[in-house]
């Protein structure tokens, strides 16, 4: 049963920084991209960064620059950095993993506030 627990989010300041931790199990971990996907109140849910297997990354132009998605394969766990927070970064970041069905973690809160 594929597994994914977010944590790491909280309250910070603008240019602030927070580091996100996904513990995934239930599957394949290393043979799979990760995700991370943000929703802010009101919006959509949106793409933020990907690492594939291999690790290469991509990243949302919003936040090119200011965030990095790694991955431990022998911790089992994806991270994103985020730096230079702002307001607008706000939002409920969620981990997932398309395993035939895309599988999503619950979702931690960031909020970015002076």
């Amino acid at each position: 049963q594929v597994r994914l627990v977010e944590s790491g989010g909280g309250l910070v300041q603008p240019g602030g920084s927070l580091r996100l931790s996904c513990a995934a199990s239930g599957f394949t971990f290393g043979s799979y991209t990760m995700s991370w996907f943000r929703q802010a109140p009101g919006k959509e849910r949106e793409l933020v960064a990907t690492i594939t297997n291999g690790g290469s990354t991509n990243y949302a132009s919003s936040v090119m620059g200011r965030f990095t998605i790694s991955r431990d394969n022998a911790k089992i766990t994806v991270y994103l950095q985020m730096t230079s927070l702002k307001p607008e970064d706000t939002a409920v970041y969620y981990c997932s993993v398309l395993r035939g069905l895309r599988y999503w973690g619950q979702g931690t809160q960031v909020t970015v506030s002076s």
